[in-house]
C-alpha cells in the first residue's frame, strides 16, 4: 500500500516540483497539495493521509505555519505524521515543534528535498509514529550546550544520540558509526542512564532523550 501525502508550500512552482519528485518513488503518492495553512488543515482533514509535507512558513503570516499545522493535526489526527521543512536550522522551530510530543513530527531541512532516499524514509518514519530531526539542526544544538545533562555523555554517547535524534534505529546507528548492534544498545543505555531516564517503554526514553536537546536549546 502506498504512502498517503498531503504536500503544503505556498510556492507554486516548489509545490509542483516537490509533488513530481515524490511522484518518482515507489510507495509514495501524493493525494492533495495546499498554497496556505487554512487549506492544509482542511484537506489534511479531508484526506487523512499517512503523512503531511510541508514547509515552516506560509500565508496568512509568513512565520510558523508549519509549526501549527503540526500542532493541530498532531491533535486531531493521531494517525497523521507532520514532516515540517525549513530553508535554515533553525532549533527553537524544532523545539516548538516537538515540545508536545516527538512521535510522528519532524524536521528537515529543505535541502534535503534532492536527496529523495532520505526524504522518503523521514516521510516513512514519520508515518509510523517516529522522529526526525536534521542532522545539521543536531549540530547546532549539540554546540549550543554548555553545563547541561549532556555533557556527562561521552564522545561516542553524544554522537550515538546525534543519530537516534535523526530517527535511525538502532540497526541504521551501527551501520553508520560502523560498530556492532550490541555497542549501540549499550551507548544508549548509558545515555538513558546519564540522562536520567526513568524505565520506561524504549520508544518513550528515546523521545525524552531527544527532547533534552532541545529543552537545552532555549
Amino acid at each position: 500500500m502506498k504512502l498517503r501525502i498531503v504536500l503544503a508550500d505556498d510556492d507554486y512552482l516548489v509545490r509542483a516540483g516537490v509533488a513530481a519528485l515524490l511522484e518518482q518513488v515507489d510507495g509514495l503518492d501524493v493525494v492533495a497539495v495546499a498554497a496556505d495553512l487554512p487549506e492544509l488543515i482542511a484537506l489534511a482533514a479531508q484526506h487523512r493521509p499517512d503523512v503531511v509535507l510541508t514547509d515552516i512558513r506560509m500565508p496568512p503570516d509568513h512565520r510558523d505555519e508549519g509549526v501549527q499545522a503540526a500542532r493541530r493535526i498532531r491533535a486531531e489526527q493521531p494517525g497523521t505524521g507532520v514532516l515540517v521543512l525549513s530553508q535554515h536550522a533553525e532549533p527553537a522551530y524544532a523545539r516548538d515543534l516537538m515540545a508536545g510530543g516527538a512521535g510522528g513530527t519532524g524536521y528537515l531541512l529543505k535541502e534535503r528535498v534532492t536527496h529523495l532516499g532520505e526524504l522518503a524514509l523521514a516521510l516513512e518514519s514519520v508515518a509510523r509514529g517516529g522522529s526526525v530531526l536534521d542532522p545539521k539542526v543536531v549540530e547546532v544544538l549539540l554546540e549550543g550546550h554548555s553545563s547541561s545533562p549532556l555533557d556527562r555523555l561521552s564522545p561516542r554517547e553524544r554522537e550515538v544520540l546525534a543519530e537516534m535524534a535523526q530517527g535511525k534505529s538502532n540497526n541504521r546507528i551501527a551501520a553508520d558509526l560502523h560498530v556492532t548492534v550490541r555497542a549501540v544498545e549499550k551507548h544508549i543505555n548509558a545515555v538513558f542512564a546519564k540522562l536520567g531516564l526513568a524505565e520506561e517503554s524504549t520508544i518513550s526514553r528515546r523521545v525524552m532523550a531527544v527532547l533534552t536537546f532541545l529543552d537545552e536549546a532555549r
